[in-house]
């Protein structure tokens, strides 16, 4: 009841906040193309597509490389490693997001520039999803950024729900003749589904409400990505550079983005739910 309570009046302070922009500009707000802070016209779309843009390429890249670290960190590596190595993944979780900001400027952008981005171009021949300029600064980074902070939630919540995978089924499988990956792949993760969605949903939440590190890295110019290359600007790192000298209708409009931004998260919990849900009813 209390916790209800909270979010109702969250929600509520959100929205009456945001309630002079929405009456102003109604659903142009989400619809637009352009956004220029102080002025206007405020309109969220290319905000909106950077945010799903870039939490798509942190998934994209966490998700396998969180679940493969996951079942080596229980089946693969060696028992006096194993202590060690899961200290070092929960230590990632610990490192203030303005220092991968910052690890992102110093070094990615340079890799990025000399390496990985020339090696995308070509590959497809300098043409979509890796054409234009390669600034450095990119949606790309952003998503590479990401997905290395969101990964030590995805790997600690989907070793916590392999681990309790029955030994049975394991050595059942081995029993049978299937190898050591096949028995991964095939007993364990399917048996483990509803909690690896559940870390995989909190690691999108945590990706699309990131401020400051995405602010760094990712160019702050609120445009509709033609490339992975183009810079860009989230919802969360708009409202994290502009709040502070927000006035008028600015400051509106910055709140109608954090509305924005809680029915996206909302809607990926949703999501995330009814997937748990239908694997459940599956088993």
């Amino acid at each position: 009841m209390f916790f209800g309570a909270v979010i109702v009046l969250f929600v509520w302070s959100v929205l009456h906040t945001a309630w002079p922009a929405l009456h102003q500009f109604g659903f142009h707000l989400v619809t637009g193309k352009s956004w220029v802070p102080g002025t206007g016209p405020y309109g969220a779309l290319p905000l909106i597509i950077d945010t799903l843009l870039t939490t798509l390429i942190a998934l994209l890249i966490a998700v396998p490389v969180g679940l493969a670290s996951a079942l080596a960190l229980l089946y693969l590596i060696p028992q006096r490693l194993r202590a060690t190595s899961s200290a070092l993944v929960e230590l990632l979780a610990a490192v203030p997001s303005v220092v991968y900001g910052l690890w992102g400027l110093f070094y990615l952008i340079p890799w990025l520039n000399k390496t990985l981005d020339p090696f995308l171009a070509g590959i497809t021949g300098s043409r979509w999803p890796f054409s234009g300029p390669q600034e450095g600064f990119s949606v790309l980074l952003a998503g590479i950024v990401l997905s290395i902070m969101i990964l030590p939630t995805i790997v600690a919540i989907s070793r916590d729900v392999i681990s309790v995978v029955p030994t049975d089924l394991i050595e059942g499988g081995l029993s049978l003749g299937a190898t050591r990956s096949q028995v991964l792949t095939k007993v364990v993760l399917p048996s483990a589904r509803t909690g690896i969605l559940g870390a995989i949903a909190l690691g999108a939440g945590r990706a699309l409400g990131e401020t400051i590190a995405v602010a760094m890295v990712i160019g702050s110019n609120p445009q509709i990505p033609h490339s992975l290359f183009s810079t860009g600007a989230t919802l969360a790192s708009t409202i994290a550079t502009e709040f502070g000298e927000a006035t008028g209708s600015t400051g509106g409009a910055l709140a109608a983005l954090a509305l924005m931004l809680m029915i996206i998260t909302a809607a990926v919990n949703a999501g995330a739910r009814l997937l748990t849900k239908r694997a459940l009813a599956s088993k």
